[in-house]
């Protein structure tokens, strides 16, 4: 069984790992970058951090960015991103969970609604998202970047 939470400041680490599973072709960044960003993101009441627990274990994790917003009655809307379960764990809900947790708290804050985006073309990507009440054709998203990295 897992649980979930909010993170703590002692799951950077775990954190890193998953996101190393979700990105691995990225650099990391330095030990003082890491520790920094995640302090900003545990003292902002924008940024939500949700962390699957299992025997101690930080499984998985997905980020919840509350937007506040002029339009639509002032209320926020949300943005998820980076949703990942280790390796060996994909497949038993757990993912399902912990969107459905984010949702949860996205609703208690107001948002009207909640987006994310997915480079993946995979078809069981897609249906996991349509699964958590995700809709895939309501708008298009559109990436920009800056002129120095690569497409």
């Amino acid at each position: 069984m897992h649980t979930l939470r909010l993170p703590r400041p002692d799951d950077l680490q775990a954190l890193l790992g998953l996101y190393a599973q979700l990105n691995p072709h990225d650099r990391p960044a330095t030990p003082e970058r890491s520790r920094a960003v995640l302090d900003e993101i545990l003292a902002s009441s924008h940024f939500e951090l949700v962390v699957a627990e299992h025997a101690g274990d930080v499984i998985g994790t997905c980020y919840l960015n509350v937007v506040p917003n002029l339009s639509r009655g002032g209320a926020p809307y949300g943005v998820l991103e980076n949703v990942v379960v280790t390796q060996a764990l994909r497949g038993r809900g757990i993912g399902q969970a912990m969107v459905g947790f984010a949702l949860a708290r996205a609703w208690q804050r107001g948002c009207y609604k909640v987006m994310l985006q997915t480079g993946s073309r995979r078809e069981s990507t897609h249906h996991f998202y349509r699964a958590c009440r995700f809709s895939a054709g309501e708008k298009f998203a559109f990436v920009a970047r800056p002129a120095t990295d690569a497409p």
